[in-house]
């Protein structure tokens, strides 16, 4: 016996593989016999009041056939299965996975450095950004994560009556900062356990699990006195106390806990010789980390954008416009001056004929551009005379007024992206903690949501040299063939080349 559903004709039907979709906008009304519900009405506010986001659902019949009358009835013929709905955010939940599908193979195994700045850290953006971490840890990618503590620091000391201290890039760290310190550090990194804990939620355990895992640790974290360090002692007549320079990374010991499942916290506290804690500065700590560990990337979580002199988001920088700009304030800003000091006075824009077409091989496959002056890791051999610039295995240091004023903007940020990447990292990023989901939307995003420094050709074009003229040649040879190009000399290509007059 038929059944007859009495239905608005506001509805649309599908037929779709022995499936009944009915769709509707706007139409509130429900079926005589079968509830559907139309409209899902979601209240959003972007500055105007009262605006109403109508989204659609789909009701689905599963295993029916249908015919429509005239009169809008809907004849379901045999018995029918049970009615469920899709909403078009489910859907978009679907089409989100499958898009993703290709970044995650591509990340899968990828080991990244991410710091996360002292102002993300003291935030209440730090949660969120913890979850999506231990997300994209379950996904296969190896984490080692280097928190700035300066905040926590600063508001210690002013807590117990005492003034934060800095020369240059460098905290002074007498003994109330070093007891500040490690107590920061301690607070931090257990925090940070706490909040990789949490294992998958019963409900989801008793949907697709079994109950012996219901006290299961979500993340495992692994930390411990993975850095060695010394003194940084007396420089220019500044003494700076128990402040610490990056003498050895102990790689090996944190590859076996990211190769056993864990997650590494690396502090910014190392461990001399004789047996002293030491304060080491954070972004030191996190490049020489990611130069030492070769990792694939180098994660800045920071607590706003990189924005153009337009006030946009710079979503891409090459390695040589980002030593371009950092070079262009050396004469304002303390730390470009100590990043041109370290990575030498060359500009790589201005390097000569013979060695532009090293560099774009080098650029092409990711590795360093220029051997003599690289900022190459090796790990805890030599040091020179204490400025914790060019020793050949340190990281960069950035700190002190000048960050904590950004009287330079996020300058400090970007030498040390550029730093990293003249040292073999192939992909720096600079993203900004306030904004929710980022490091998702950076991994898994065409175009990113933050700064990506690259010491390759990611994309992007340049004015063509004199090199070029062959490879301009043999591409336009067969346009010139089939008449398509005018025919012209090498002197011609090139005068055409220098006034972009190609037609």
């Amino acid at each position: 016996m038929a059944t007859a559903v009495k239905v608005s004709p506001a509805w649309i039907f599908q037929q779709n593989h022995g499936e009944i979709i009915c769709s509707s906008w706007g139409s509130n009304k429900k079926s005589g016999f079968c509830s559907f519900t139309s409209v899902q009405r979601s209240m959003f506010n972007h500055g105007l009041r009262g605006m109403v986001r109508k989204e659609m659902r789909r009701s689905v019949v599963k295993g029916c056939q249908w015919n429509s009358n005239t009169n809008g009835e809907v004849k379901i013929n045999g018995s029918c299965g049970k009615f469920y709905d899709i909403e078009e955010e489910d859907l978009r939940f679907v089409e989100v996975f499958r898009e993703a599908q290709s970044c995650v193979y591509l990340h899968r195994g990828n080991t990244f450095v991410l710091l996360l700045s002292g102002e993300i850290v003291a935030s209440p953006y730090l949660d969120a950004i913890l979850k999506d971490i231990a997300f994209l840890h379950h996904l296969g990618i190896r984490f080692v994560i280097v928190p700035g503590t300066h905040v926590q620091i600063d508001k210690l000391l002013a807590e117990r009556g005492h003034e934060p201290k800095y020369d240059g890039r460098y905290r002074i760290t007498d003994s109330e900062s070093l007891a500040a310190a490690m107590e920061a550090a301690g607070g931090i990194r257990l925090m940070i356990e706490a909040k990789l804990s949490p294992g998958p939620s019963i409900c989801s355990i008793r949907r697709h699990g079994d109950s012996s895992r219901w006290h299961e640790v979500g993340v495992s974290v692994a930390s411990g006195n993975f850095l060695a360090a010394k003194r940084r002692g007396v420089v220019e007549g500044v003494d700076y106390g128990a402040t610490g320079e990056v003498k050895k990374v102990d790689v090996a010991r944190m590859c076996e806990r990211l190769d056993g499942g864990c997650i590494v916290i690396l502090s910014n506290l190392g461990y001399s010789s004789s047996g002293e804690v030491l304060n080491c500065n954070t972004y030191e700590v996190a490049t020489a980390c990611a130069l030492a560990i070769g990792a694939d990337k180098l994660i800045c979580i920071i607590d706003g954008p990189i924005l153009d002199e337009n006030g946009r988001l710079i979503n891409f920088l090459p390695l040589q416009e980002a030593d371009m700009l950092i070079r262009q304030r050396a004469k304002q800003s303390e730390i470009a001056a100590k990043y041109v000091k370290a990575v030498g006075e060359e500009d790589l824009t201005c390097l000569g004929h013979n060695d532009s077409i090293a560099v774009l091989h080098s650029l092409q496959n990711g590795q360093a551009l220029n051997d003599t002056r690289n900022p190459t890791f090796q790990n805890g051999v030599g040091f020179d005379n204490g400025n914790g610039l060019w020793s050949g295995e340190q990281g960069f240091a950035i700190g002190g007024q000048e960050r904590l004023s950004r009287q330079n903007g996020y300058l400090s940020e970007l030498a040390a992206a550029a730093f990293v990447c003249r040292g073999g990292v192939q992909r720096v990023h600079l993203l900004d903690g306030t904004i929710g989901g980022v490091l998702l939307l950076e991994l898994f995003k065409r175009d990113g949501m933050g700064t990506m420094v690259a010491s390759d050709l990611y994309e992007g074009a340049r004015m063509a040299k004199v090199a070029d003229l062959a490879g301009i040649k043999q591409i336009i040879q067969p346009l010139e063939e089939s008449g398509t190009l005018v025919r012209r000399s090498d002197e011609e290509v090139w005068r055409s080349c220098l006034y972009r007059c190609f037609s």
